[in-house]
């Protein structure tokens, strides 16, 4: 007989998962470290005026599958009407089986709207309708939303030039108990062949008061944003680093390139490497010095349809799954923060999984400092954040590191509604490590097991991340 599609057992293929989801993951409160969330719309508690505004808008994940499918343009992006486009998605969602959206939509029609028809074009109106009525009354906005979901800790992307005065705002409210933290991005100051290099660093001169035009300046100009945002709660930086590079270099030959790119605009690809290196081997310690957490995102291959780029712009879903050397360039940075006795707690991530047996076996390279899980194989992210995914994740760190110190799942987000992911990350967790006991490859002692999925659904992150908040 065939299982009810998403029913309260969804994802769970045993009774020991059932277990150890119902009585010990279900319950859990989020640490959401690493997601895209506004600041701004967290403190206005922005409402949405219909499920297309909260759902479709900047949402590239549901605009490829969309294209994918077949749907116009101006049904995605364009100026079609959000009625239009709502239909246009429920349309595409009955062929995306197989595909984490069929799930993630569903989950959240049932979590956040009471919602348990399935998506498509017939049910759509009666859909469209009584969601825009919660919508429009009370408890539907961004705060609630995340309130409902129990999260504790939101770390938004924030770039170093930012006042971050929305971060100050939110943590005046009184009546709003999730702590909403800033991560240092400083992406703009270290792709030195970028367009926008120049003038994000004349902005930081600006901002920070610190002369840019001379790379020592530069320097203490990022020191003096690091600073400002520790003073703010923040405690983790984020990194895209979609080509890993590592150069032996000096200060000296640094600061010449750095200058050329000022003056030229491009630099060599071994001086871009070799600014690379300095640059975040620079940061590496102002992180270990503060006790921060440092995050690389690795191997997104961004922007690849020019003509659509041009059109669009950036995050419109047009990104790939990146390639290249990884292992020596990483082993190279981790090493030389290492060897200066200034490696930070660091979480490792690749959107391509060929590279996952080089996080995880690196990452085992560098642990130590008496700290669980310093330094973490970041969980599937991304183009990897479905069941085959995030299994393949858990066992490779289960293989060859210790699963029970992994500190979980984050939304990667800049949608309100992807609290969802957090519960279909924890069936998967549960189901996974239900499975070994139930094959009797893990002892059947669910005191033992429910420890470590409570630990893994938060306990570990909240340990990790030296958030200044009684959490």
């Amino acid at each position: 007989m065939a299982k009810p599609f998403l029913d309260e057992n969804f994802l769970l293929g045993n009774d020991t998962a059932v277990t150890l989801y119902h009585q010990y993951a279900k319950g859990m409160p989020i640490m959401d470290y690493h997601c895209h969330l506004s600041p701004k719309e967290i403190y206005e508690n922005k409402t949405f005026s219909n499920i297309t505004e909260a759902w479709l808008y900047g949402d590239h994940y549901k605009w490829r599958l969309m294209r994918a499918n077949g749907v116009d343009e101006e049904l995605i992006t364009g100026g079609a009407s959000d009625y239009d486009k709502f239909l246009a998605w429920a349309r595409t969602v009955p062929t995306l089986i197989g595909n984490p959206l069929y799930h993630w939509t569903h989950l959240e029609l049932q979590r956040f709207f009471g919602v348990y028809e399935l998506l498509n074009e017939k049910s759509a109106p009666a859909i469209w309708e009584k969601v825009n009525s919660l919508l429009q009354g009370s408890g539907f906005g961004a705060r609630d939303l995340i309130t409902k979901f129990n999260v504790k800790v939101v770390c938004t992307t924030d770039d170093p030039t930012d006042d971050l005065r929305y971060h100050t705002k939110i943590a005046e409210l009184q009546d709003f108990g999730t702590v909403v933290l800033p991560s240092f991005r400083p992406d703009k100051g270290v792709e030195i062949n970028r367009d926008t290099f120049r003038p994000w660093v004349k902005k930081l001169g600006e901002v920070s008061g610190q002369n840019t035009a001379t790379y020592e300046g530069f320097l203490k100009a990022l020191e003096s944003c690091v600073h400002y945002f520790h003073s703010i709660g923040g405690r983790v930086s984020d990194h895209a680093l979609d080509t890993m590079m590592y150069a032996q270099t000096t200060l000296e030959e640094t600061s010449a390139i750095y200058e050329k790119a000022l003056e030229q605009g491009q630099v060599a690809k071994e001086e871009e490497a070799k600014f690379k290196t300095y640059t975040l081997v620079f940061l590496g310690k102002l992180y270990a010095e503060r006790g921060w957490a440092m995050q690389y995102h690795i191997h997104a291959l961004r922007n690849n349809n020019s003509a659509m780029f041009r059109l669009l712009g950036p995050d419109t879903g047009y990104d790939a799954v990146n390639e290249g050397e990884i292992a020596r360039p990483l082993q190279g940075l981790l090493d030389e923060l290492e060897a200066a006795g200034t490696l930070p707690r660091t979480i490792l991530y690749s959107l391509n999984p060929n590279d996952y047996p080089v996080l995880a076996t690196l990452a085992g390279s560098f642990q130590g400092k008496g700290i669980p899980g310093k330094i973490q194989f970041g969980t599937s992210w991304w183009f990897n954040d479905h069941i085959d995914g995030m299994v393949e994740h858990m066992k490779m760190l289960a293989n060859v590191g210790v699963l029970s110190r992994f500190i979980g799942m984050l939304t990667d987000s800049r949608s309100f509604l992807s609290y969802t992911r957090h519960e279909y990350f924890r069936r998967i967790l549960c189901n996974l490590i239900g499975t070994w006991a139930e094959n009797g490859e893990a002892p059947h002692d669910l005191e033992l097991l429910g420890g470590i999925v409570q630990d893994i659904c938060y306990n570990n992150a909240e340990q990790y991340f030296a958030f200044p908040v009684d959490i």
